[in-house]
């Protein structure tokens, strides 16, 4: 059942999602706004795939309930470990259509991808704000040195599974694909929102250790690192970076954490 969902507003976007009857959706916590009094709200621990009564047909008893237990206990550590919201809510229309709005927490775009079951899709960390039930959300961890080395690409969220999954980031979107421009791009890596399964995700430093590439990591402003991005699919990035509002706001309250050159020598707390 596709999800009918419109996505409205411009510099801070909301998506309205109509249910239909026994028809759920999931969100992460906080990403809530309103909803039809006919629309139930549940919260839990438990990812979808391992929600409700689903998973008691695989091995019912004692077994089974330490079986669900012990998937519950995986999920959410993974999640503590990535820094997200330990809870999901769930939302199910009761007794006719029912409707449920949700936002991301930046002002920016949001964005419905349709998963056929084919391609996975992965997306930064925080992009997630909400799913139909039959998608299901996971943690992808990217390798320690690509990770560490890029900061916000060590953990990205997966979406696998049929249907609708909407995603939030800052400012505006586009959408690129590699194969357009020889197969490969590089981009800041905070303007990563979202990617296919396919391509090929890294971090690369910015320069060599010469004169240009220490100009570029100390009086560049992108400190020592790139994303870069390889193979044939689609790409959304974001037009404005959480690193860089921070910084704006900070300045505005008359404390520029940044310094003249930003760089190596940002003194932001991040």
């Amino acid at each position: 059942m596709t999800l009918q969902q419109e996505i409205v507003g411009n510099a801070m976007q909301m998506a309205v999602v109509n249910l239909s009857p026994g028809q759920t959706v999931y969100c992460e916590a906080g990403k809530f706004l309103f909803k039809t009094t006919n629309v139930t709200m549940e919260t839990r621990l438990s990812g979808p795939s391992n929600s409700g009564g689903q998973s008691q047909g695989a091995g019912g008893g004692m077994g089974g309930f330490l079986r669900q237990a012990m998937g519950t206990a995986m999920q959410v550590g993974q999640r503590a470990l990535a820094g997200e919201s330990l809870a999901f809510q769930y939302f199910t229309a009761q007794g006719g259509e029912g409707t449920v709005g949700f936002a991301g927490v930046l002002p920016g775009e949001m964005r419905a991808l349709e998963l056929d079951g084919r391609r996975a899709w992965f997306a930064e960390k925080d992009a997630f704000v909400a799913a139909e039930s039959t998608v299901d959300f996971g943690i992808a961890f990217q390798g320690g040195r690509t990770g560490m080395s890029g900061g916000e690409g060590f953990v990205l969220e997966k979406f696998t599974g049929y249907g609708t999954v909407i995603i939030a980031g800052a400012g505006n979107f586009i959408d690129l694909n590699p194969a357009d421009f020889g197969g490969r791009i590089e981009v800041d890596t905070g303007c990563v929102v979202a990617f296919e399964e396919g391509i090929q995700y890294g971090v690369q430093r910015v320069g060599g250790l010469n004169r240009q590439g220490i100009m570029n990591m100390v009086f560049g402003g992108e400190g020592l690192s790139l994303a870069t991005l390889e193979g044939n699919g689609r790409v959304i990035l974001q037009s404005l970076t959480i690193e860089s509002l921070a910084n704006a706001l900070k300045k505005a309250q008359g404390g520029d954490k940044q310094g003249p050159t930003g760089g190596l020598f940002s003194t932001h707390a991040g």
